[in-house]
């Protein structure tokens, strides 16, 4: 199983474990774990403008030691976003889940508003 992790589930995976469900662990050390260069770019946004404390070189440098895989955006992954109903109105959020939907994988996550883009995602 793939599993592409949301921004929240990433940096609580490199930084506070305990935040995340025991489901949701238990999924993480079965798969094959991926974390969007999108979550990058967002904790990078977020933190130039004060709304998240975390240092985007810090989580980036921390995904491969981690064990998971760094998935960049493709052009395709960008296309996709244009098919998803507008459920979701976050950019990152929505880029990831057309990520999921592209690769395919399980986009793994704790927004509720999420699960309405289908099975593919599970809400921990």
């Amino acid at each position: 199983m793939r599993i592409l992790l949301d921004t929240h589930l990433l940096l609580w995976s490199l930084s506070q474990p305990s935040k995340i469900s025991a489901p949701a662990r238990r999924q993480i050390d079965v798969a094959e774990v991926y974390a969007s260069a999108a979550s990058i770019w967002e904790i990078s946004i977020k933190s130039a403008l004060g709304r998240l404390n975390a240092n985007p070189y810090e989580v980036l440098a921390g995904i491969e030691p981690a064990g998971f895989s760094l998935l960049p955006v493709s052009g395709e992954h960008a296309a996709k976003v244009t098919e998803l109903p507008l459920l979701h109105k976050d950019p990152f959020d929505r880029m990831l889940v057309a990520q999921a939907l592209v690769e395919p994988m399980i986009l793994l996550t704790n927004d509720e508003v999420l699960r309405g883009y289908g099975s593919f995602v599970s809400v921990s």
